[in-house]
């Protein structure tokens, strides 16, 4: 078992080409999560991370702030609460279109690279 705060994890900001983005890997390999990990994102007010697919689906939970995500051709606002798929393969991006940081609980399988 495994219970933690999430501050307890260190932040780590994305790579260039993306804005004011950092992710925790809260729980992952090193945990014995077999199937999944599970990362907090954060995106700073005006924050991004621009459009990119890869071949693994994403799960995410909304927890605090709002934003834009694109997926595909689709434009969709969304805020606290909001529960997003995002399927393999698809182009997507995320924005935080809000004054307050946007935070995202996201669940990725566990052959994905934690960040």
């Amino acid at each position: 078992m495994k219970i933690i705060h999430y501050t307890d994890v260190a932040p780590k900001a994305f790579a260039s080409p993306a804005k004011g983005v950092t992710g925790r890997v809260v729980l992952g390999k090193a945990d014995g999560a077999e199937n999944f990990c599970m990362r907090i994102i954060e995106l700073e007010p005006g924050g991004h991370v621009p459009l990119h697919s890869h071949p693994w689906e994403h799960e995410q939970f909304v927890h605090s702030g709002k934003g834009l995500i694109r997926q595909g051709d689709e434009l969709v606002e969304f805020g606290p609460g909001n529960v997003v798929f995002v399927p393999g393969n698809v182009p997507h991006e995320i924005k935080n279109t809000g004054d307050e940081p946007l935070v995202i609980i996201c669940l990725v399988p566990s052959f994905a690279p934690e960040l």
